[in-house]
């Protein structure tokens, strides 16, 4: 990540998304966090993605039906571009991503191989996550416990104080953490919780991601809710 510094990565959010924001941007967490990620980034280490805001960039808070939530980016070169899960095209899909895509295409019966870029899926109203939302190259989890926390659970506590009913899928402890600032919106939002889809826990019980079937219930309860379903199959 280079230039701008996280601040005015912050500062250049869509006014809906600042307002969520602003309690966070408000606190000493927040000085913290860019003091730590801009300092990083100057002592010459590799920090993924290059916009680590991008999940925010592409859907308004207003427009989410679904939200997907992540650990933190994906730590290979090249791999992380800033939404939870996904990569850009061109670029092969990790394990956790394979896995999503295969189940997607068991439970919504795809007829086509999936694109591994889930700008698709962010365009219909799904926001894609992480917990964490910056990593060193080759470092997983290098970037956690330094601020990011506090700030994504603000917004997913935020979104769940909007009435509009979203669908929130909780895969693996991490995303599971979130639930009680889901909770606290006492909203009727649908909250689906399963392993993570990573090879070492997608097949694990009790609740398994493998077979979790969350795509369909998703729209099954947005329909159910006079909201539009995501198509989860499209190919752009």
């Amino acid at each position: 990540m280079r230039a701008p510094i996280l601040a005015a990565q912050f500062e250049a959010l869509a006014p809906e998304w600042r307002a969520a924001s602003e309690p966070f941007i408000g606190s000493a967490a927040f000085e913290q966090l860019c003091g730590f990620v801009d300092g990083r980034i100057q002592s010459g280490a590799i920090v993924l993605p290059p916009r680590p805001l991008a999940a925010l960039e592409i859907v308004a808070p207003g427009a989410v039906r679904v939200v997907i939530v992540g650990q933190d980016p994906y730590h290979g070169a090249g791999q992380a571009h800033g939404l939870a899960f996904s990569v850009p095209e061109g670029v092969p899909a990790p394990p956790s991503l394979r896995n999503i895509l295969d189940e997607v295409a068991r439970d919504c019966r795809c007829a086509r191989a999936a694109p591994v870029c889930l700008q698709r899926w962010a365009r219909q109203g799904v926001l894609l996550l992480n917990a964490v939302l910056t990593v060193e190259q080759d470092q997983p989890a290098s970037h956690a416990r330094r601020g990011w926390e506090q700030f994504t659970s603000g917004l997913i506590e935020a979104l769940a104080r909007e009435r509009a009913p979203k669908a929130f899928l909780l895969w693996g402890a991490h995303a599971q953490a979130l639930q009680p600032a889901i909770a606290r919106a006492s909203h009727a939002h649908c909250v689906l919780r399963a392993n993570h889809p990573s090879p070492l826990s997608a097949r694990r019980g009790p609740s398994p991601f493998v077979g979790c079937s969350h795509f369909s219930a998703a729209n099954e309860f947005l329909r159910s809710r006079g909201r539009g379903a995501i198509d989860w199959c499209a190919s752009a």
